[in-house]
């Protein structure tokens, strides 16, 4: 490493200082920007900020980007990524000057990301963690957030990409968050927590832990999807008495009802305590999810409180109408979290994030196809009505959906010659116009995505390793066990209010009895299989160490006898030479220029006397 680089990485080691108030903040983020508006006063090329070697976004650019925060260091990656946030809103506000605020965006993101890799590794979790808040545009303050959880929120890709954003450590439980007095979060090693080694121990708060958490969760999702293949099979199956509850409809309604709890308490921790922005599909999914369980669910109870026996019967199709309409959204949700169980290979988490986001660029396609149906519809509507008379508005409906599947039925308006034209205009908008912008936007989303699908599917698990601790519960119970903790557990919060300690203990002995298999098995697989303890495990998911700096890796001495040897020539020697390739060209023949320079200098000089 260069005695440049050397001083730089010194010139950003991060200093504690105390927790910066947000008027501080804000300062600093005011800083940062006027200092990218003079980098960047005109429109650049985005590529180029992006390059390892660009020639804006130089070694001395960082460094002087780092002395800008003084002595908060640690709020530096922070407030980069909140400016980036303010100059994409400049962008999306201000199309004349798009293309500049959406370059100085880029480069608050890429400065970010080079800050945070000169630092010490041993404070990167403090760094990436350390919860700040800023001034508002109204003036209150902020919630708290990290760096970590404002580029999840902005889906920066460039710093989420980057091997100091992909928090292995917490994803493994290797680290572990703590609750400080100041209501924050502390990340700690899990082995300062840990009182004996040797045998494997039962420990509750490894539930917490996202990796575990995540088997966990598809293991019941899996059990979910049995208990409802049984239950829509209930019509089917029972002939007797099918107006009472069987077993697998009570199971299925119970963990429908624990899994809408669940899905509500993390909206409102979402909205509660972070932003909107974390909001993403996937939440959209689980609630419509929610929503037609406790549908069905409704509409089975209406029916059984009923009379009238054609009424019940009603009821209870309409109820089997609204489950059967559930089974694609628990599929797909199942395919997600299949998804981080194979997180190793990341060809198949593009192709769900693909899916994601052709499913996010298709709500402008269905945004404008419906306001076109309904402009088309009333159309047709009033024309049927013209005489009087008229047929059932969803009769309409389902001829205008039939033209959009390629299944146009222009018999049925063969009648009138304006609402056949009318329906020729429907069937050509639809299939002509408004499919292939679809088709565009699908293309448009999956090139987005397979150009940079490394940094896209590890900026995938970093937001999935975040949405997991992010608000944690101090004691996890997953769904469906969470209606343990809502109906015996948390009212006893109030009783042990005065001593805290009771409550803990409490609440570790019921996570104890309750998932003592499980929490058995992850003993087990931490103990024996776990890559740390597991050497023959280990050499099949970890790469070797080639121990690059390594005094015996670079200078080796050699087996054979006489005087033969491997390192003649020292290995300082041998790289002395190798271009420093953290500058561009341009630098290194500014640099040669200069030398030159200096020695005509001095040969004048030394003329001259």
């Amino acid at each position: 490493m260069s005695d440049n680089l050397l001083e730089d990485r010194a010139a950003l080691l991060p200093t504690r200082s105390i927790d910066p108030s947000p008027d501080t903040i804000t300062k600093i983020v005011k800083r940062l920007r006027t200092m990218t508006i003079k980098l960047l006063p005109v429109l650049v090329d985005v590529a180029t900020l992006q390059e390892p070697t660009s020639r804006v976004i130089t070694a001395s650019v960082v460094k002087s980007y780092s002395q800008a925060a003084g002595d908060f260091q640690e709020a530096l990656p922070y407030c980069l990524l909140k400016a980036r946030q303010s100059f994409m809103w400049d962008a999306n506000h201000n199309p004349a000057d798009y293309g500049e605020n959406i370059g100085r965006a880029i480069a608050c993101e890429v400065l970010a990301r080079r800050v945070v890799h000169s630092l010490d590794s041993t404070r990167l979790h403090d760094i990436m963690s350390s919860r700040f808040r800023y001034r508002d545009w109204d003036g209150d303050a902020s919630s708290f957030s990290s760096a970590l959880e404002l580029a999840t929120d902005q889906h920066c890709t460039i710093f989420l990409s980057s091997s100091e954003s992909q928090l292995g450590n917490l994803w493994r439980g290797d680290w572990v968050q703590q609750n400080n007095a100041h209501q924050d979060i502390d990340y700690i090693p899990y082995k300062e927590l840990r009182k004996t080694e040797g045998y494997p121990k039962l420990d509750p708060s490894r539930l917490s832990v996202p990796r575990y958490q995540n088997w966990f969760k598809m293991a019941i999702w899996l059990f979910f999807l049995f208990v409802y293949s049984h239950a829509v099979q209930e019509p089917v199956e029972r002939q007797k008495d099918p107006l009472h509850f069987d077993v697998w409809e009570f199971l299925l309604y119970v963990m429908g009802l624990a899994y809408t709890f669940e899905d509500l308490n993390k909206l409102y921790k979402i909205l509660r305590f972070f932003t909107w922005k974390a909001f993403g599909f996937w939440n959209v999914i689980s609630l419509i999810t929610d929503t037609l369980l406790v549908t069905a669910f409704a509409l089975r109870v209406a029916g059984l409180n009923v009379s009238n026996a054609d009424r019940q019967a009603d009821l209870k199709f309409k109820s089997f109408l609204v489950l059967s309409c559930v089974s694609p959204l628990i599929w797909m949700i199942l395919y997600v979290e299949l998804i981080t169980v194979v997180d190793g290979f990341k060809y198949v988490g593009t192709l769900q994030i693909c899916v994601s986001r052709m499913l996010q660029e298709s709500s402008m396609f269905v945004a404008l196809l419906s306001i076109l149906a309904i402009g088309f519809a009333q159309a047709l509507y009033a024309l049927d009505a013209a005489d009087g008379l008229t047929n059932h508005g969803y009769i309409i409906m389902n001829q205008l959906i039939q033209a959009l599947l390629g299944e146009a039925n222009f018999e049925a308006h063969s009648n009138s010659s304006v609402g056949l034209i009318l329906y020729y205009l429907w069937s050509i908008t639809v299939t002509v116009i408004l499919l292939n912008i679809l088709i565009s936007l699908f293309a448009s989303a999956y090139d987005d995505v397979t150009d940079d699908a490394e940094a896209e599917f590890m900026a995938f698990f970093a937001e999935k390793t975040v949405s997991m601790i992010r608000a944690p519960d101090t004691y996890v119970f997953p769904a469906p066990f969470n209606l343990l903790e809502v109906l015996f557990v948390a009212p006893l919060e109030y009783v042990c209010v005065f001593i805290p300690e009771n409550y803990a203990t409490l609440s570790r002995r019921v996570m104890l009895i309750t998932f003592w298999p499980t929490l058995f098995v992850i003993a087990l697989f931490e103990r024996y299989l776990d890559t740390k303890h597991n050497r023959y495990i280990r050499s099949f998911f970890i790469a070797e160490d080639d121990g690059v700096d390594d005094p015996a890796v670079q200078d080796p001495l050699t087996d054979e006898a006489g005087d033969l040897q491997i390192s003649r020539v020292p290995f300082k020697d041998l790289v002395e030479s190798f271009p420093n390739t953290y500058h561009v060209s341009e630098y290194s023949i500014l640099a040669e220029i200069r030398s030159l320079q200096q020695r005509v200098e001095e040969l004048l000089q030394t003329k001259g006397s």
